[in-house]
């Protein structure tokens, strides 16, 4: 099955990415036609627009991940607000689209808000994406400078922070730096395709439990 991109039609096979070079009123006009679909997903960065069609895996693993951060939250007692799907945009700069993103630090500022004003209103403070693909890029998110970003590719969960002007790979998360992370995430993704998500996410709420 073949990639369709037309001012009528598009249409991406499963896994699929299509890089086309564009204009912001290009990526408008694609993102109009697109509607409310959740796939494609669309991106635009420097002239340039992508096109990608998740894997049925992409859902799954970003559902699993979300979860363990809901938990950890809860755990820590925090407060935050959490948006899946969400378009964060800065006109004639940048246009993409988190496969989730949570508010922790600044939850407050757009509790409540139906629309976000990218620019004006503070950015996530963590972003989760899953990479099956090689669509994603961490740095797609230094314009809204976003503190971290949780960044699952090739079987492992990778950190990235926020440090100046660049991101780093980090071994522990600002949110959860007493929790390792990446060893709770990988076990709860391996309990979740070995039996099923609600047994990983009960696990983990059991381990927690039993650590007080």
């Amino acid at each position: 099955m073949f990639a369709v991109v037309t001012p009528d039609t598009i249409h991406l096979p499963p896994g699929a990415v299509v890089r086309l070079p564009g204009s912001w009123q290009d990526y408008q006009a694609l993102n109009e036609q697109l509607g409310d679909r959740s796939s494609p997903r669309i991106k635009y960065r420097d002239g340039e627009i992508l096109l990608m069609a998740p894997l049925p895996e992409h859902g799954r693993k970003v559902s699993v991940i979300a979860d363990v951060v809901k938990v950890l939250l809860d755990r820590l007692g925090r407060e935050y607000e959490a948006f899946t799907p969400i378009t964060m945009e800065l006109p004639q700069q940048s246009g993409i689209e988190p496969d989730y993103c949570f508010y922790i630090e600044n939850w407050e500022a757009i509790a409540g808000k139906n629309r976000i004003n990218w620019g004006v209103d503070p950015s996530p403070d963590l972003v989760v994406e899953i990479d099956i693909t090689s669509y994603t890029d961490v740095n797609d998110y230094l314009p809204y400078r976003v503190p971290e970003v949780w960044l699952w590719r090739k079987n492992q969960l990778v950190i990235y922070r926020l440090q100046g002007d660049v991101y780093t790979v980090e071994t522990s998360s600002r949110y959860f730096p007493n929790i390792n992370v990446s060893e709770v995430v990988t076990e709860c993704l391996k309990i979740a395709y070995e039996r099923n998500t609600s047994a990983a996410i009960r696990e983990l709420r059991q381990k927690l439990a039993s650590e007080n």
